[in-house]
């Protein structure tokens, strides 16, 4: 039967610095689970062995570290930040351009020509399924169009797509294909009763359009289009 009594606790041997480092070994998490303890420690100043670390130096490099990364993720925020806000304001101007059309034929050349240069994309380009007779002004220059059933394989139910690090597809593009190293295809349904559509933007940067960015600020562009088209064409929704 085991004594527990204060007599037999006063016979316990004493911890040695080898059991205390045994148990550390055993427990390489102690500190993290117990970081109070820190305040009791008194780091060695300077290395006073071959077998002995600097301990106060340990922290203040990791210390260093942590604000260093700190540095970075903050800078990485407001980066993105300023990104974020820059493509906003761009997409703003577009909008106001898009109503400042007098008619059709310049919707259609702001859409093909001023919006690539708005949104510093190379190319922009809208393309619709179609047999020739679904659209009024379908062969409109500017216009790509493409056999039923092709967005609808490239989209796979997708309104948004955006991919980098491509090769640009000719049926889109036609001879700027080559340039295209990233795109970004928006679905414009411009009404129940008319074919799919899209809004592509083709870019020689490989990285300017991600499948990892926000989709928020071209969604809603995409929308503004769709509503253009209806009031330019007269088709209701």
């Amino acid at each position: 039967m085991t004594d527990s009594s204060p007599q037999a606790q006063d016979t316990m041997p004493p911890l040695t610095p080898d059991d205390i480092i045994e148990y550390l070994k055993n427990n390489p998490d102690f500190l993290k689970k117990n970081p109070e303890v820190c305040e009791f420690l008194i780091p060695p100043k300077a290395k006073e062995g071959k077998n002995v670390t600097d301990f106060q130096s340990f922290m203040i490099e990791r210390l260093k570290g942590d604000k260093e990364k700190v540095l970075e993720k903050t800078q990485e925020l407001v980066e993105n930040a300023r990104s974020n806000m820059n493509n906003l304001q761009r997409i703003h101007q577009v909008v106001l351009r898009l109503l400042e059309a007098r008619n059709f034929e310049e919707f259609i050349h702001i859409i093909t020509m001023d919006l690539s240069a708005m949104l510093d994309t190379d190319i922009a380009v809208f393309v619709v399924e179609s047999n020739g007779q679904d659209i009024p002004h379908i062969h409109t220059s500017g216009i790509r169009v493409l056999p039923e059933g092709t967005i609808s394989n490239w989209m796979n139910e997708q309104n948004v797509l955006l991919q980098s690090n491509i090769s640009g597809i000719e049926a889109i593009y036609g001879g700027a294909a080559t340039l295209v190293q990233s795109q970004a295809l928006l679905r414009i349904d411009i009404s129940m009763n008319t074919p799919p559509a899209i809004l592509a933007f083709g870019s020689r940067d490989p990285n300017m359009f991600d499948e990892e960015q926000g989709t928020e600020m071209v969604s809603f562009l995409a929308r503004v289009v769709e509503r253009a088209f209806r009031h330019w064409l007269d088709i209701p929704r």
